[in-house]
């Protein structure tokens, strides 16, 4: 499958996660300052990510009927709620200012990102084609050159106040580009769809997906939001040069998730996720016990290469294993559990920190991403769907 054919066919969800990795990219450089402008200790921090989680779970329930409700609309429509959540950050003036800020960025981001990979579950499943980790690319490499871009403005001495607002014009260009092509797109018909679910739905695996997904989110956005300012406090590097770990992280992941559609083709989703999840543990306990800046970035690279192909592939490895149907709603629920991690990994990350530190908050880390071994096992050994 060539790049044009993917593009042609997943172009609306590949811009939307895009606009979420530049969001997620901006926003984990910028955690030193955005901390420091409400002087939040590592834990009040955590904790003011966690809020996120509501508005984010809150989200994962409503996608689907967003979806019969907006159609081909629901990516633009929630892609300009996301460029408007790129200002809450520099509007909250006090830990529960930023709180209630996340509140708001948990309910934005979990919408397009859940809605983007319900669009994909349904064309891979139409197209018979492997499209999750070359569309979870983009989010990467967005997330990676933003944060990249970040870290240089920050060491130029630009702040959040000048940086998120240049970026949510970016996150608006992506708008554009969102709108679905003719024919159904995967909200019609959920509306109707769900009153049967129950009964239909496997639930077995839609459990374990949500466990791996939650092991994932864990690892890779407690790196996202806590490589900077391991690398800038735990190490002494000067302000800016933190966002390298993000940059970093957001490269490898990248590269992973392009090897990720070869190898999956090849593979199989359920081996390479295996083989990943033991990369990424690995990582984390490098970044851990790192000795010196370049070292943690290092690790960082390798948390990231291991942990790219996680999530999209878990998506597909699900969609194979529910009625064609019923691929949205699965997805969906799957995430209402597994996108608690994406927001608990930053938290959980504070709260070891604050009476650990961020060392031992990396090998905690790698410990959760470890549980998704045992997981993958049992979801790969389940049934697939005929004609999958």
């Amino acid at each position: 499958m060539s790049f044009r054919q993917t593009l042609a066919i997943s172009r609306a969800p590949m811009a939307a996660l895009a606009a979420v990795g530049v969001f997620w990219g901006g926003f984990s450089a910028l955690v030193p300052d955005i901390k420091a402008g409400v002087n939040a200790s590592d834990a009040d921090f955590g904790l003011a990510m966690m809020v996120s989680a509501v508005g984010g779970i809150t989200s994962m329930y409503l996608a689907p009927r967003a979806g019969a409700l907006l159609g081909r609309g629901v990516l633009p429509v929630f892609g300009v709620a996301l460029a408007a959540a790129f200002f809450f950050p520099v509007l909250a003036g006090s830990v529960p200012g930023l709180a209630l800020a996340f509140l708001g960025i948990g309910m934005s981001v979990a919408m397009l990102d859940i809605s983007a990979n319900m669009r994909l579950g349904v064309l891979e499943a139409r197209h018979r084609l492997h499209l999750m980790n070359v569309n979870h690319a983009a989010f990467s490499f967005a997330f990676g050159f933003t944060a990249l871009a970040t870290g240089v403005a920050r060491k130029a001495g630009y702040g959040p106040g000048t940086i998120l607002p240049v970026l949510a014009l970016l996150s608006l260009g992506l708008v554009a580009i969102m709108w679905a092509g003719r024919g159904r797109v995967d909200g019609e018909g959920a509306g109707t769809e769900e009153a049967g679910v129950g009964a239909a739905m496997p639930w077995t695996a839609v459990v374990l997906t949500s466990l791996i997904l939650l092991a994932a989110f864990i690892g890779e956005n407690a790196t996202e939001a806590w490589s900077a300012l391991h690398i800038e406090r735990t190490l002494g590097a000067p302000a800016g040069e933190g966002g390298y770990g993000p940059f970093m992280l957001g490269m490898m992941m990248g590269v992973g998730r392009l090897s990720g559609q070869f190898f999956s083709e090849r593979l199989g989703e359920a081996r390479v996720i295996f083989y990943s999840a033991l990369l990424g543990a690995v990582g984390a306990v490098v970044i851990a016990l790192a000795p010196t800046k370049e070292v943690v970035i290092a690790g960082v690279g390798i948390l990231g290469l291991g942990m790219a192909v996680i999530v999209p592939s878990a998506n597909s490895v699900l969609g194979k294993r529910v009625p064609e149907h019923l691929i949205g709603v699965a997805i969906s629920r799957a995430w209402m559990l597994g996108f608690i991690g994406f927001f608990a990994g930053p938290t959980l990350m504070g709260l070891v920190s604050e009476y650990a530190g961020l060392r031992v908050a990396f090998l905690f880390a790698g410990a959760i991403v470890a549980t998704i071994l045992p997981a993958i096992w049992k979801l790969g050994n389940m049934p697939v769907r005929g004609g999958a």
